[in-house]
């Protein structure tokens, strides 16, 4: 167990989604922009066949077509540092050519990591040779035996289990859809972008390369409509006479629910922190009600970012509005119902830690 901890598995996956988010955001703009006016993805952009929505369209899937490549490459990096680049790539791509998909590109990353690591430690070189070991050697080897390793040993069984588990979850029934978008929505909101966000997207990125759409569009309207539930809160509780928020966290919502709007959830953390179990009891709750009616009415975004710009790719764009709005309003009334109520003359009280007066006396001069 000791060896498994050290190995910090988990650590070096998140990490390479932290460097994954960033393509998954600019291709799912760009491919979110151009469908939503008319273009479409094409496979090579011919001079003169193509508008410039076609364009973006075709820019923005060919990047999420690379996001095996991406995420090996992440892996690789973090384990191995620059040396695991070149061989990450390589068997990210291979992973690719071979079917294995996304999760082959997680598995094919720890063996490039590793594989450099092994290398670094147990291949002896000379003197005049070890000036090639970043640039020749190790790139070589590890590229060469990863590569071997993902086309002979893992490349078709993960192809396998792949299409197993996607044929399994094609078959569910609604009851079953509920809860599975119901639990979706609940990982996905409750820290609010962080460590177990990232897990879950990580495994519903790689259920929508085996074109289910449903599990990752669940997970981003639950992060579109959360800070904009926490907005509508506000109004609602008004309504119940209640001030649930002090006006240093009424300007924060000011931000906060504009961001949620294009998919960004962490501008709500500041009100979260606030009022912690309160805020996660309430976005729990909503985001069960969000992504159990992103599953049954199948809301199927054909991008994995973008807030309401995932709408205009869906198959059945009512069904997205509808979801993000079930959450927004869940969220909004149990979070107006149980957050307490701040008395007016509490509400411009700014708590501010008063600042030590810098004592010169103890500076000595040599």
């Amino acid at each position: 167990m000791d060896t498994i901890k050290k190995l910090n598995l988990k650590g070096h996956l998140l990490t390479a989604i932290s460097y994954l988010i960033p393509i998954v955001c600019g291709a799912g703009f760009l491919i979110a922009l151009g469908m939503a006016f008319g273009g479409t993805a094409q496979g090579t952009l011919e001079p003169g066949k193509f508008g410039i929505f076609d364009a973006l369209a075709t820019m923005g899937g060919a990047a999420l077509g690379l996001l095996p490549v991406v995420i090996a490459t992440g892996i690789s990096y973090s384990i191995a540092a620059k040396p695991g680049i070149a061989p990450g790539f390589i068997i990210g791509l291979t992973a690719n050519a071979v079917g294995a998909g996304f999760i082959g590109g997680i598995l094919g990353g720890y063996l490039a990591g590793y594989l450099v690591l092994a290398i670094l430690n147990y291949v002896k070189v000379p003197n005049w040779a070890k000036g090639l070991m970043p640039t020749l050697i190790i790139p070589f080897i590890a590229s060469i035996l990863g590569g071997l390793v993902m086309v002979y040993l893992i490349g078709t069984p993960v192809a396998f289990l792949t299409s197993l588990l996607t044929n399994f979850l094609d078959g569910l029934g609604n009851s079953s859809l509920l809860i599975f978008g119901g639990i979706i929505g609940v990982l996905s909101g409750v820290d609010y972008g962080g460590p177990i966000n990232k897990t879950v997207f990580a495994f519903v990125l790689t259920m929508q390369a085996e074109g289910l759409n449903g599990p990752i569009t669940a997970l981003q309207l639950v992060n579109t409509a959360t800070p904009i539930g926490f907005g509508l809160a506000y109004f609602i509780a008004k309504l119940f006479g209640k001030n649930i928020y002090s006006k240093l966290e009424v300007e924060t919502l000011k931000s906060a629910v504009p961001m949620g709007v294009i998919n960004i959830v962490e501008g709500v953390i500041p009100l979260v922190m606030n009022d912690i179990v309160r805020g996660v009891v309430a976005t729990a709750i909503g985001g069960f009600a969000g992504g159990a009616t992103t599953m049954i009415l199948g809301a199927d975004a054909t991008v994995p970012f973008g807030g309401v710009l995932m709408i205009p790719t869906m198959s059945k764009p009512w069904a997205g509005v509808i979801a993000i709005l079930v959450n927004v309003v869940v969220t909004a009334v149990v979070l107006a119902v149980i957050k307490k109520n701040i008395k007016e003359e509490d509400r411009d009280v700014v708590v501010e830690k008063e600042e030590e007066d810098i004592s010169l006396d103890d500076i000595q001069i040599f």
